[in-house]
This record gives structure tokens, sequence and C-alpha cells, in this order.
């Protein structure tokens, strides 16, 4: 594999639109980024494919979509409004602010260089905090959620009720959760409204320790299976003083970036933290009712927490490529079949009326079973280096001979192999090459 740098991603992405600065015609918003075609494409991809794995494919999970906006009384309950907070210095000569924890040098500003100019520490809350209603005060004070979990644990009652689930079993939720970040940074790494994948698995307390082994090796095998390489990916255990005061035990499954290892996603073991908080906080009760039994009990969770769009850049990374071809360097986004934005292109060799006819007979029968984009402009060779750089597994191109025999040239992104294919006959050649992938 290439290495491939920060900068050169951040500008692959601009340049074909997979990610746009937010705002930028008004200079920018820091740490918000819009998503273009290729990029909106590539995280409907990613979410479902997670969606499929963790929900579709299982029958111990089902999913919620819970709102944004909760109670605040969830986030007292929770623990948020009280300590969910990162250690905020600022620097006197510059004033910049940065995480106090995340500074390579504690006595030194990265910002101007100065030496011992940092104020005291003191502990900045990360909650976005808002008002509901035309009243501002703190009977109205609400906030943006800066995680998914805790919708799914004030449903966790519900759910059992209506879905007639029983421990083990998970509840899946995608959203967006928005954190007050101090120095957000690393292109789109760390931002402040990001979109989470996570699952809530509620167990018997005796079985947490088994699950939580499982479900460390099963999001690891997710990214592998997804074309992640091995080398690329581990496990990391935290230690003692880094866990959460209500964890049993917790992962990441860490990433090798550009700048060094990082968190894409987290597996702990909550034990009953949660259900036990809110079930004080509201008075309900929220203990599983085991009939076979006769008893009343909490369970514990294990909780596999992912970030959308930390996994989409992940995986982008991973899949870029550099080689050299005929004298020329080849850049290509070996990105799994299930990820890649387009899955077909489709490039006539002229647009002539004639062979344009045909191109749109084909593309036609192609896009009711695939994601295909027609592509007629430039020359045929730059066309295919456009498709290698977006990640376009194949590229079937209609030239001068197809309205002769009635066949197109179907080549492929990794091996740049071609074969001739009859139009009658292409999507399932295509269904062939796909086949297991999608």
């Amino acid at each position: 594999m290439t290495s491939v740098t920060l900068e050169t991603i951040a500008n692959l992405a601009k340049k074909r639109g997979f990610v746009y600065p937010a705002s930028e015609i008004y200079g920018g918003l820091r740490s918000a980024w819009d998503y273009g075609p290729l990029g909106v494409e590539l995280l409907r991809n990613v979410r479902e494919a997670w969606w499929r794995a963790m929900v579709r494919e299982r029958d111990d999970i089902v999913g919620l979509d819970s709102s944004i906006l909760q109670a605040a009384e969830v986030w007292v309950a929770s623990g948020h409004v009280s300590s969910f907070t990162d250690p905020l210095v600022e620097c006197t000569t510059c004033n910049n602010r940065y995480r106090l924890d995340k500074l390579e040098d504690p006595d030194q500003c990265p910002g101007c260089g100065s030496r011992g100019t940092f104020t005291a520490p003191k502990q900045f809350n990360l909650m976005f905090k808002t008002f509901m209603g035309p009243v501002e005060d703190s009977s109205h004070t609400v906030y943006l959620r800066p995680e998914t979990a805790q919708g799914i644990f004030i449903n966790f009652a519900n759910v059992v009720r209506t879905a007639r689930m029983r421990p083990p079993f998970g509840i899946a939720q995608i959203g967006k959760s928005f954190r007050n970040e101090i120095t957000p940074g690393q292109f789109v790494f760390r931002t402040r409204e990001f979109e989470q994948m996570e699952m809530e698995f509620f167990v018997p307390p005796d079985e947490a320790e088994e699950w939580y082994r499982y479900w460390l090796e099963e999001r690891r095998s997710w990214y592998l299976a997804l074309g992640m390489k091995e080398d690329h990916v581990r496990l990391r255990p935290h230690d003692a003083d880094e866990l959460a005061h209500y964890a049993a035990g917790c992962s990441d499954v860490e990433y090798l970036f550009p700048w060094g290892w990082d968190e894409l996603e987290g597996i702990a073991n909550r034990t009953d933290f949660d259900l036990k908080a809110h079930a004080e906080r509201s008075g309900e009760d929220l203990r599983f009712y085991d009939q076979a039994a006769d008893e009343r009990y909490y369970p514990y969770v294990i909780e596999p927490a992912a970030g959308l769009t930390r996994s989409a850049f992940a995986f982008l990374l991973d899949a870029y490529d550099e080689e050299e071809v005929g004298g020329e360097t080849r850049v290509v986004l070996r990105l799994h079949p299930r990820l890649a934005p387009i899955k077909v292109a489709v490039l006539p060799l002229s647009k002539k009326p004639d062979l344009v006819d045909v191109t749109q007979e084909v593309a036609g029968s192609l896009r009711g079973h695939w994601n295909i984009e027609v592509d007629v402009t430039q020359s045929i060779g730059r066309r295919y280096r456009r498709q290698d750089e977006i990640g376009t597994p194949y590229a079937v191109t209609v030239d001068f001979d197809t309205l002769e025999d009635r066949a197109v040239t179907v080549r492929d992104r990794d091996t740049m192999a071609q074969d001739r294919v009859p139009i009658e006959g292409l999507v399932e050649h295509l269904r062939g090459r796909f086949e297991g992938l999608l």
C-alpha cells in the first residue's frame, strides 16, 4: 500500500465530491463538513453495511430511531450534565484554547510556542445547550444529544414490551450526535457534528464477560470483511485509569491513521449503570422480568459504539493506492464493492448519436440493479482514471464495434483486465462479478 497523507486524502475528497468544507463561500465553519454526491453514497453504504451486519442478518437485535432532543433529566441521570467534560486551558499570549490531555507538551502552546503561559485547567462541558420554546430559562433547557445510547436506554422497557425481546438481545441505532469539542481537527476525524452507529446489547449479568469478548472480535472482523488491511486494525484494551467509572471493561478498535493509531470504535461492558440510573431518576422500573425464573434484574450492557463519518474516513484512507501504469501514476481507491459509491460506470467512446442511443440502452438495463454513472467527457483513458480515483469497481465501454456485435467491454478497476460481453448478458455477467460482495 502507498502511504497516504491527510492532505492527500482531503484534497481528493474535495476534488471528487466526497467532502466539502461547510459554509465555504462564507469562509468556512471550522469542524463542520458537507458531504457531496459521492460522500453521501459512501456514508449510505457504510451505514447500510453496519445495519445489515448488526440487525438484518441477526434475530437478536432490533432497531430504534430516538429523538435528538431528550428531556434534560436524561442527561442528568446519565451523568453528562455533571461530568461530560474535558480539561480546557488557554494560552494567555495568543488566547488559543486546547484540551490539556491532548497536548504533547503541557507547558508549551502549540500555537505560538510560548512556555508557561497556560491558564489553570477548568472543566469544559461538551454538550450543546439550547432552549425549547419561546422562553429562555432553566426550565426550558434541552441539549443536543452527545451520544445516541441514552435514547436506547430510556426506551428499553418499550422495546422489551413491543418487540417481545428477552436478554441476550440488542437495540441498534444510527443517528447524529453533537459534541462541543475544544480542539476538533484532523479533517473529518474529530468534529462537533457527527453520526454514530451504536448498539446496546442487554445480557444476564453472569454472561456479560462472555458477550464482551464476543463483540470485540465481531466488530474487529466487520472492518476486515469490508476490505481493511489486517495490519492497519487492532484491538486495544483500556488501562484501568482510562475506564469510565461504570465500566467493567472497554477496548477500542483502532486504525493506523496517518498520525498513528487512533480509535475507530469502542466496545464497553457498561454493567447495569445506565438502566439503574434512569430507573432511579425517573421512578420507572426498568428491570427485566424473567418469567421462567420468576425474578427481576437489571441486565448488563455490552456496547459497540462506532462513528459513521470516522469509519467512512478510515475506509477511504485504507483504500487509497498509487501505482505506475504506462509511465504515469494511477490513483485508485480499492474500496470494497459494497462501499463503492458508484458500482458501474458506462462510458461511450464517442458522443455520436448512434453510440449515445446504445449507451442509454445499456445504462437503462443496469440502473435498476446498481448505482451507476454515465460519463461522456474527456478521453476514455482519463475517464478510466477518474473512475479508478473514485473507487468504481467496473467500467463498461460502449464502442463503435458495439453497433455491429451488440457487445461492450467490461474493465476491472483493480486488475484493469478487460472482457467483451454481449449487452443481453451484461447484467448477469456483472451479477456474477458482484456475487457475495454486495
